[in-house]
């Protein structure tokens, strides 16, 4: 039990670190992404600006006219004709390009600029990168310009950040991890002391109260035997029973929790173990008027306690028939699918209250309490059948079929 309290601290943990690094970087690369796009598609504008005016002064493109002044963009500075690269493609209204400018470019020939151009029309986006370009569409009355900005220098350091922020949350997830497990066995510490200290209490109390319940158990025989059985001493063996076998499954339960409950596992036949388990509980069944079907798969082999599988069983099968219903149903299967084994107990039930179905497993609860003390139910059968396939590394459910069935399914 300790060792997945530890495990379910460390695992909450990093998934809360986790989270909180995958935010930060996630909000670092994102943020730069924006920012640069932004950036670019504001020299972008500038470049489409000044290509306008050089359209509407017909001075011509050449680089005879110098590197554009790109106004608002803010990168006219000593070095900027020599870092910013682009070229612009001037289109038709239906797509056909008509005249191609990459006087401020040496990397792109003309053809590739054309194909750059018909590719992102046909696609119809208006702006994003294509080929490591920073590309905008703007469209005219009679033409169509696609301005593409070179973004080898952008595209780099937001590749780099990305690996550098990926390589930086997998250290620290490392690191984390590892202190984390260091120090995990003492943030449990104070809880495993007392969870230790409750089994602690319940094993020597168990033990205690078997001595006193001996007595009371020898004592009723004995004034059976001198004053002859009445009502009362019937009321006290009674009592007794149910209080001896309380004591029992306490200690089980408390035995269970432990880290190592079957030492000595090995391997029994499933099915064997179902079919001894079940025999007792189908001729119970049947002489309450119930109706008991078993489907028990053949050759069902497990690895585990075979005793404990047997008592789970054994749990599962007495609950089915203390709340079934004169003339009800109670369908116990077997069988195997995909290396798994499962163990189904399905019955008819009139519990009307579905909203407690989720602590059925609880210890000591009762949905029908009333019943329970005429059946004898102390409301942790449940809590060990849970205990026992957990303890197999398995796990149980509960749930409703149709409002009228209740199945509980094992599987291991």
């Amino acid at each position: 039990m300790m060792k997945k309290m530890r495990w379910r601290f460390i695992r909450a943990a990093m998934i809360a670190f986790s989270c909180v690094l995958l935010l930060v970087a996630g909000i670092i690369n994102v943020g730069n992404y924006c920012v640069t796009a932004a950036r670019q598609d504001r020299i972008i504008e500038g470049i489409y600006q000044y290509d306008q005016r050089m359209a509407a002064d017909k001075t011509g493109r050449t680089e005879k006219n110098g590197f554009p002044d790109l106004g608002h963009a803010g990168r006219k500075q000593p070095e900027s004709e020599y870092t910013t690269r682009f070229f612009i493609v001037r289109c038709d209204t239906e797509g056909t390009v008509t005249e191609v400018l990459k006087d401020f470019i040496a990397s792109v020939t003309e053809e590739m600029a054309r194909t750059y151009a018909e590719t992102l029309l046909k696609k119809g986006s208006q702006s994003g990168y294509y080929q490591h370009f920073r590309y905008h569409v703007y469209e005219a009355e009679q033409e169509k310009v696609l301005i593409f900005l070179n973004s080898d220098s952008e595209y780099e350091f937001m590749y780099n950040l990305l690996i550098t922020s990926s390589c930086v949350v997998v250290t620290s997830l490392l690191i984390v991890f590892i202190l984390i497990f260091l120090l995990s066995k003492r943030a449990i510490a104070p809880f495993a002391r007392n969870v230790e200290r409750q089994k602690r209490f319940i094993t020597d109390a168990g033990h205690e109260l078997k001595t006193p319940i001996t007595s009371i158990s020898a004592s009723s025989d004995v004034l059976a035997m001198l004053y002859g059985e009445d009502e009362w001493i019937e009321n006290i063996r009674k009592q007794t029973g149910r209080l001896t076998k309380l004591v029992e499954n306490l200690i089980t339960l408390s035995r269970l929790d432990e880290e190592t409950p079957f030492p000595e596992k090995e391997e029994f036949s499933l099915s064997e173990a179902a079919w001894e388990s079940a025999e007792s509980f189908s001729a119970t069944a049947k002489a309450q008027g119930k109706q008991y079907v078993q489907e028990i798969g053949e050759g069902i082999r497990l690895y585990g306690d075979r005793a404990s599988v047997q008592r789970m069983i054994s749990i599962l099968l007495e609950n089915a028939v203390k709340y079934t219903e004169e003339g009800g149903e109670i369908r116990f299967s077997v069988y195997e699918r995909r290396g798994k084994k499962y163990i189904e107990v399905v019955n008819t039930c009139q519990q009307e209250d579905m909203a407690d179905i989720d602590r059925l497993f609880d210890r000591f609860y009762r949905p029908d309490i009333s019943r329970s003390r005429n059946t004898g139910g102390t409301g942790i059968g449940l809590s060990i059948a849970r205990a026992v396939a957990e303890a197999h590394g398995g796990k149980i459910s509960a749930e409703y079929l149709d409002g009228k069935k209740i199945c509980f399914k094992v599987v291991l």
